[in-house]
């Protein structure tokens, strides 16, 4: 079954793809830039990136081989999925992501990035399925756009430093089955999402703020008359 989904949604985005223009077909010069300006954006003080991402290499599929790196095809330069977890890598969100345009995955799990996840999130990982930030030092509030990202089936922003609301938005993201923001600094309601994506405390945990089912029940502020 999980071969048959992983099929389904490889031709769903390929389907997609061909409707929206999104350049599957012509991905290689855009996904070895992708990748260039990732690898500049970030430090990497454990030289994961620097040992294995050789762009001297001209031959076809040769990012294939970079450490972090699947691409849909072995002897193609389009980029599948992106998984950096665990390599001390230093650094912004990197906004160099938007030219690997037929990225479906994004693991960065584990790392040191810091600052905000940009408000335009969903022009960056348009066709994204799997959004793995958690365990790093990001910041600020998580970007409503979010909520654009409509392929979005995991969605993990735990272990960060987020703060303000969740965005109610995040509700329509109807094909989430993970999702967590746990140990953050986030308050107010949780999103309703709909009946199949029904997510358990442990997603909202330690953010002592938030409210709301599976959570305590959010009380209206007291009013106060002068």
């Amino acid at each position: 079954m999980m071969l048959k989904s992983r099929i389904f949604r490889i031709v769903l985005i390929y389907s997609v793809c061909s409707l929206l223009g999104c350049g599957l077909s012509y991905g290689t010069p855009t996904d070895i830039a992708c990748l260039k300006n990732i690898k500049a954006s970030l430090k990497d003080p454990y030289g994961y990136l620097t040992s294995s991402w050789n762009f001297e290499n001209t031959t076809e599929g040769f990012i294939c081989k970079f450490i972090g790196i699947e691409c849909w095809h072995p002897d193609e330069n389009k980029v599948l999925n992106i998984r950096l977890a665990d390599m001390g890598l230093k650094g912004n969100f990197p906004a160099g992501l938007r030219n690997c345009t037929s990225v479906t995955g994004i693991d960065l799990s584990n790392n040191a990035l810091y600052g905000p996840v940009p408000n335009d999130i969903s022009r960056i990982i348009s066709f994204v399925t799997t959004l793995d930030l958690s365990t790093n030092n990001f910041s600020g509030q998580i970007p409503a756009d979010l909520a654009n990202c409509s392929y979005l089936n995991i969605l993990k922003l735990d272990h960060n430093r987020f703060s303000g609301n969740i965005p109610p938005q995040l509700g329509l993201l109807d094909r989430l089955k993970t999702f967590s923001v746990a140990n953050n600094l986030l308050t107010g309601p949780v999103p309703n999402f709909n009946s199949h994506s029904s997510f358990g405390g442990d997603s909202y945990a330690n953010n002592p703020g938030l409210c709301g089912k599976p959570l305590k029940d959010c009380t209206s502020p007291s009013v106060v008359f002068g």
